[in-house]
């Protein structure tokens, strides 16, 4: 899924709006969040992620061109799972999209597999 604001993120993930009537129970396996995003930033949607008990205990990994060391601590403060920079070059960013996966999906325990 993707979301093209952090309203529509939330949405989502919490069965609102065109998301009405989702199946809030199945959450995804985890949460790529960028930073910047529109109407709502990614930190604003880290924290209400975190504050919810639906969303509480999904991974979110915040992605970002920023290199602020308060930033790296903003996102780890509000619960963040991990802080990813976004490579300049496309194919290394895909390369970095394609380990995240791999190593939220293959090899983290998570909770529902444990």
């Amino acid at each position: 899924m993707t979301a093209r604001d952090g309203a529509e993120a939330l949405d989502y993930l919490f069965g609102q709006g065109v998301h009405a009537g989702r199946d809030t129970q199945k959450q995804p396996a985890f949460v790529l969040l960028d930073m910047k995003l529109p109407k709502l930033s990614g930190l604003d949607v880290l924290r209400s992620l975190r504050s919810n008990p639906l969303t509480a205990l999904v991974p979110v990994v915040m992605l970002t061109s920023s290199s602020e060391q308060s930033d790296i601590i903003a996102c780890y403060q509000s619960g963040a799972n991990g802080f990813v920079r976004k490579p300049v070059d496309f194919g290394d960013f895909t390369e970095k999209l394609s380990r995240l996966q791999d190593y939220w999906l293959r090899v983290n325990e998570s909770i529902a597999a444990a």
